[in-house]
């Protein structure tokens, strides 16, 4: 968040959600909720070409024409308005129909509707927009999923992980630049960032070049309807003007994209029973959706020349069989230069291990690309991360410094040894290892690090994530047990 104003405008809204919670509206339906109000109010507010956006609704689809109605009256227009906005032929603004393609509230009493509506119209809207209103989006985001566990292997992406990743990896306009599990679109929109801080906001390149970064540089898929809405929101707050897709990309729906010059992802870490419906997949093929299928999504995603910055779970650095199969190949088509550990409880689990996989592609056929790869352990004797003590920059600067200015991994490094962070491992070296990447050597102290958590959600947390790994481990083993009965069938 930038500004005082803003962090204030956030906590006002935010404030309001309390009033909420007896009456069963959780947080992260709450910020929904918000969306689709803020949208009609900032369609009111935002101008573009001389003329306010909102002169492209009908009249009775606007904010003013939902504010003069009262009581109960409001609440039944307003049920019916969130079904219009997404259906009906006389709406023409895209992303207004993205918003609210299947788009219902968890409203039950006119009053809290009456008190959303009052707090949204009592912002500061000109402030707002000065301090930018997608970082005011953004903020609402961050406060959400703070307060909402992870669901179902979903875990957003802390920012300075995302910013930090997005420095080193360095986005250039006029590159195709994708995320095939795009959650809220921290990616993207840190991407869109760096570009605009490089262009000095579009100026510095030719107008086409513009049009192109603005509606047709970012691709990639959301799967979940309700987290969909939220991406769109923030895309289109933060000037990217063309929506992502609400498809699944481990199916057939990705073939609509184009092959990319970066990816950056953060796919689910969780298996799921659904399977890999991919035609031009071969190693995952016919797999449980989950980490590892993204990973060859990836690396068949990319042009040659193309880099990627992935992060995963620790086991698809260390299981065997289809994960050693897919190490391997991904090592023979990749230089994969470097692999960040990161530290535990950054997810809003603290037993859930993560690593970067930062890669570029060097072929499409299989010519041993990856010659070493570099370590560097952010994990091992690092603080609490939680509530208490949350991910900051800071905490990236001294691997920042050791990664180099070179997006592609090549500037010169330097082994730290046994006693640093940062070491460098040969292809032969990982070959002896059964091409296992799951290397470390600092002692963690893992279990002084949790005596040390406060707070009974990360403590909690802490118990879930070392019941997930177990069960993580169960899941390996039996695949491993299900692969070796179908080859010796």
């Amino acid at each position: 968040m930038n500004g005082p104003r803003a962090r204030e405008t956030v906590q006002k809204l935010w404030n309001a959600s309390k009033s909420l919670q007896g009456g069963g509206v959780s947080y992260y339906e709450y910020v929904t909720e918000l969306t689709y109000l803020l949208l009609l109010k900032m369609l009111e507010e935002v101008s573009r070409d001389g003329k306010k956006l909102e002169e492209r609704l009908p009249a009775d689809c606007r904010w003013d024409a939902l504010k003069k109605l009262e009581g109960e009256a409001r609440l039944v227009r307003y049920r019916a308005l969130l079904l219009e906005l997404g259906t009906r032929a006389d709406i023409n603004i895209p992303l207004v129909k993205q918003v609210f393609t299947d788009a219902k509230t968890s409203l039950t009493k006119a009053t809290a509707l009456t008190s959303l509506i009052t707090t949204i119209d009592n912002v500061d809207w000109y402030a707002a927009e000065e301090d930018g209103l997608g970082d005011l989006y953004e903020g609402l985001l961050e406060r959400t999923t703070s307060e909402r566990k992870s669901k179902a292997g979903q875990y957003f992406t802390p920012r300075p992980l995302i910013d930090t990743i997005i420095g080193l990896v360095q986005p250039k306009a006029g590159e195709t630049i994708q995320d095939p599990a795009a959650g809220t679109g921290g990616f993207l929109i840190s991407a869109h960032r760096a570009i605009l801080r490089d262009t000095d906001e579009l100026t510095k390149i030719s107008p086409a070049m513009g049009h192109f970064q603005r509606n047709n540089a970012y691709q990639g898929a959301e799967l979940i309807t309700g987290t969909h809405r939220l991406n769109t929101m923030n895309l289109l707050l933060h000037g990217i003007d063309q929506p992502i897709d609400c498809i699944d990309a481990l199916t057939s729906d990705a073939e609509k994209f184009d092959r990319a010059d970066l990816i950056l992802t953060n796919p689910p870490f969780n298996k799921f029973a659904e399977r890999v419906t991919r035609s031009d997949f071969v190693i995952t093929a016919g797999a449980a959706k989950g980490p590892l299928p993204f990973v060859e999504h990836v690396v068949r995603g990319l042009k040659v020349g193309g880099r990627a910055a992935i992060v995963i779970p620790d086991n698809v650095l260390f299981e065997d069989n289809m994960g050693r199969d897919l190490r391997n190949w991904l090592m023979d088509l990749c230089d994969l230069h470097t692999i960040l550990r990161l530290p535990t409880g950054i997810f809003y689990a603290q037993g859930v291990k993560t690593n970067v996989m930062f890669l570029t592609k060097k072929s499409e056929e299989r010519i041993g690309a990856t010659k070493q790869v570099w370590f560097y352990d952010l994990r091992a004797q690092m603080p609490n991360f939680g509530k208490t003590r949350t991910l900051t920059a800071d905490d990236f600067a001294p691997f920042v410094k050791a990664y180099g200015s070179d997006p592609l991994g090549t500037a010169k490094r330097t082994d730290e040894g046994e006693a640093g962070r940062f070491r460098v491992f040969t292809r032969e070296d990982i070959a002896k290892r059964n091409d296992n990447l799951d290397i470390s050597w600092l002692r963690a102290d893992e279990e002084v690090v949790e005596e040390g958590l406060t707070e009974p959600d990360d403590i909690a947390a802490a118990i879930l994530g070392h019941l997930r790994a177990a069960l993580e481990e169960i899941e390996a083993v039996a695949d491993e047990l299900a692969e070796t009965e179908e080859v010796e069938a």
